[in-house]
């Protein structure tokens, strides 16, 4: 390798190292702040590191909201929504690949302009809807509007399509049913699409904000989004609170990211290439 291949790769990886920086920053400086106490977080210029790992942030926190109970709601509704999305995207994907239908392209072309409609002009129709059949404040209701979604049946489409048609007819000439050919066959080959779909729902589920405020009454119904909100009135003083808060609950998605990136990238591409 010559000196000008290795020099031109340390500037492309110094170049690279610089854009992280303002990229990993704030997801450091929330968890440093964290463990820091009030007059460090107040100084200027900004104290970068701690001076120990002072946990009365994270107390303070627990005392303030019931963030448990939260975290738990937050669990709840984001697991059933990602496992009803994946049910329903795959079932509808295999439907558009190897079940043969009149106008199926004319169906998929509507199925997907689902994905043009703003969320926001469902909102009061969903709202209305839902409270009048007695769901508001459940978890029900909660989860209900956010059963299916066209994006995941895309991708698990374009990755099905990667399979020949001949092997769902070699697997039907042996006496293999639909369901049987899907969980035996159809999802142990899609796993990188499925993960992918399934961390891409679970970080929007966990993130909702609007939809639990209006949907949930009680503080035993909120989701963690809503608590994390509410700090801003129990110690307006301390931002070492919501830091904490913060760092609280950007853990499960931080963690979905870190482990799940590979998979993340191989099911965003998967049918990018023939």
């Amino acid at each position: 390798m010559s000196a000008r291949v290795v020099a031109g790769r340390i500037a492309l990886y110094a170049v690279l190292l610089l854009a992280l920086v303002p990229v990993l920053f704030p997801v450091y400086y929330v968890f440093a702040g964290t463990f820091m106490q009030p007059r460090e977080l107040a100084t200027f210029p900004p104290q970068l590191v701690p001076t120990g790992f002072h946990l009365d942030n994270i107390q303070r926190v627990l005392d303030a909201v019931p963030l448990v109970r939260m975290y738990g709601n937050s669990l709840l509704m984001a697991g059933i929504i990602t496992l009803a999305q994946l049910i329903t995207s795959v079932l509808a994907a295999y439907a558009f690949v190897f079940l043969r239908f009149r106008f199926s392209a004319i169906v998929f072309a509507l199925f997907l302009s689902t994905l043009m409609v703003p969320s926001e002009s469902t909102i009061i129709p969903n709202y209305l809807t839902l409270s009048d059949w007695g769901l508001h404040n459940t978890v029900t209701g909660l989860v209900l509007p956010f059963l299916a979604y066209a994006f995941g049946t895309f991708l698990l489409r374009q990755s099905f399509r990667q399979f020949p048609t001949e092997l769902r007819d070699a697997a039907r000439v042996d006496g293999m049913g639909h369901l049987r050919f899907i969980r035996t066959v159809l999802l142990p080959l899609s796993k990188p699409t499925l993960s992918a779909v399934g961390v891409y729902v679970f970080i929007t589920s966990w993130n909702m904000y609007f939809w639990p405020l209006i949907m949930t009454r009680t503080t035993e119904m909120q989701t963690l989004q809503i608590g994390l909100n509410s700090l801003r009135n129990a110690e307006s003083a301390n931002p070492g609170l919501w830091l904490a808060g913060a760092a609280l609950s950007v853990l499960p998605t931080l963690a979905l990211v870190l482990f799940g990136q590979r998979f993340i990238v191989r099911g965003l591409t998967a049918g990018a290439v023939k």
